[in-house]
Order: C-alpha cells, then structure tokens, then sequence
C-alpha cells in the first residue's frame, strides 16, 4: 500500500490492459489440475505450500482497467456503443470466468464493481437497468443451479432451522449460532478474547463470520465502532473523489468504494440476516491473506491519486492559496 500510493497516475493507465490480461490468465488456470476446491467453489490455486484466490486480483486489474477505459469514453458515456460493450464485453468476461467455477458472492462483488464505475462516471441509470435485470436474472439462475446455494437460501427463509426435524440443517447451522454469539454479546460485549462461539460452534469465525465474533466479544458497541470505521472510510473515498480532477482516478477510487464498502456491508448484512450467505470476508478484517494483500493493494491505488494532486498554488504576494483553487 505504501509503496503503491507513491506511483503516478500514468503508471495506472500504461499497465490496465497488463493488469487484467495477467489476472484472467491466471484465473484459468484454477481449471487446471492446481485449482482447489473450497467450500464447494474452485476458484482457489494451490502451489506448493502456498495457496491463494485469483479472483481477488481481477478486482483490483477491473479497478484500474475501468479508471483507464472509462476516462478514455468520457465524451462517449451516451453511446452504449462505446460504453456498454467493452465494459460488460471484457469485463463481464472477467466476471464469468469466477463465476463459472462457483463462487458467487465474489462474482456479485465483481458485478458491483462493474456497474458501481459506470454509475459515478456518469453513465445514465436507463442505459444500465438492462445490464442489471440481466445480471440479476443470471445470479438467479446460477444459484438456482447449484444445491448448495439453492439450501442457503432455504436457509435464509427459515427452512431447516426450527430443529422440527429434529436436527438443524447444515445450511443453518452457521447463520444461527452467528446470530447467537451476537445475541450473546448485549451491549459490552463478553470481553476481549473471551467468545465462546469460535471455539468449534462457529466454522467460519475467522474470516466470513469475523462480525459476529466482534459483536459477542466486544457487543453493539464494538459492532457499532466498526461500523462507523467503514462509514468513516466511505467519507474519504469520496473526498478523494470530489477533490480531484481526473476522471481516471474519480472511477477507479468509485470502484475501490464500492468493492471495499459494499463487500462489508454485504458481510455484516449476511451476519445480522438480512441476505442469505454469499460467502464474501469483511474487508481489512477477516483472516485471509489474498484479501488482505489486494484490499490493501486497492487502497494504495487511491492514495496515488490523492497524492497526484496538484497542491494549491499561493499567490505571488500573500502565500495563501488562490480562490479559485478552494
């Protein structure tokens, strides 16, 4: 992050077509024997000893792509012509090639970004209500295709929860004692360490279920500060994004906001029940080392650009800055 906040924006424009012709390149390989299978979605690779997630590096190659190709459209954003069909064209074939082999809730992350970067480059809402009815309908059905998330969203509405069986599902198994362990939690929380639902009741309590933990040990409060970190997070993203003048920088700091803060809030929304399980890790908090490195990545994108700009000029007499730069 500190060393990638130091490049100029040029660097950014010359390596997005290296970026994401890379990243696609390495994503087909997880259909090669190295790719692994986790949690039913082979979209991980495995060599040697190391293991890693290449869809997480197409984010931040979509981040710098969409900057630079949006920036070059900018007198074009009215002709889906020039708009629509390289976006979705190359990048929603980026898209397709995770969410071929299984892992939807990256696959809706990746979608968000997308569409996220066309909205704030200024592309009008009516051009994409097709896209997005598109898209809607094509998660539909992929979740509809597989048993595994057809039995989340089962799960969501209660199907396999109430232990009339006389078991609880396995698809319930996690949202309920995610919800136990903050209900647990009240107000202060259970302490610092203290979590009774990450010793074995919980299966993800590291990396998709992380809130829940925070929310038993730490209780609204500390659910409430992580919140508001996020929210505080937003703010700079979009101050970044009003202060500067390129277009580049303005789309791809919109798609980093809305991969970073839409993937926490999808996370959080999954936790407290409000949408079925997707899968995805909260940004900068959950264990997961590929997360880590390309949020982090991701954030040193932006700081680039909040470095490239220009700082107001004083004038010749007073040293203050010129009005017309405030």
């Amino acid at each position: 992050m500190l060393v990638l906040s130091r490049m100029p924006l040029k660097f950014w424009e010359r390596i997005a077509w290296p970026a994401l012709i890379a990243t696609c390149l390495v994503q087909l390989l997880v259909f090669t024997p190295l790719g692994v299978t986790v949690a039913g979605n082979t979209n991980w690779l495995s060599i040697g000893s190391f293991q890693f997630q290449p869809s997480e590096a197409i984010k931040v190659a979509l981040v710098i792509w969409l900057g630079m190709l949006l920036a070059q459209k900018k007198d074009h954003l009215d002709d889906w012509r020039h708009v629509l069909v390289p976006v979705f064209g190359i990048g929603g074939t980026a898209v397709m090639l995770v969410m071929i082999r299984g892992d939807l809730g990256t696959t809706v992350i990746l979608a968000s970004i997308l569409f996220g970067s066309l909205f704030f480059a200024g592309v009008k809402l009516r051009m994409l209500a097709i896209p997005l009815g598109i898209g809607a309908l094509g998660a539909l059905a992929a979740a509809m295709a597989s048993g595994n998330r057809m039995a989340r969203i089962l799960s969501f509405f209660g199907t396999g929860c109430d232990g009339s069986t006389g078991t609880i599902s396995a698809a319930c198994w996690q949202p309920l004692h995610g919800t136990w362990a903050l209900a647990s939690g009240g107000i202060f929380g259970v302490g610092l360490g203290n979590s009774k639902a990450k010793w074995s009741w919980l299966p993800a309590a590291d990396n998709d279920y992380i809130f829940a933990i925070i929310g038993e040990e730490l209780g609204l409060i500390g659910a409430v500060v992580v919140l508001a970190l996020f929210v505080l997070l937003a703010i700079a993203f979009l101050r970044i994004m009003n202060a500067t003048t390129s277009p580049q920088a303005k789309v791809s700091t919109a798609a980093v906001m809305v991969w970073i803060i839409g993937q926490a809030l999808v996370n959080m929304g999954v936790v407290l029940g409000f949408i079925p399980v997707l899968g995805v890790p909260l940004p900068l908090i959950s264990a997961g080392g590929t997360a880590l490195l390309t949020t982090l990545i991701a954030i040193g994108i932006v700081l680039s650009f909040a470095h490239s700009e220009p700082s107001p000029s004083p004038t010749p007499l007073t040293g203050k800055p010129n009005a017309e730069h405030l």
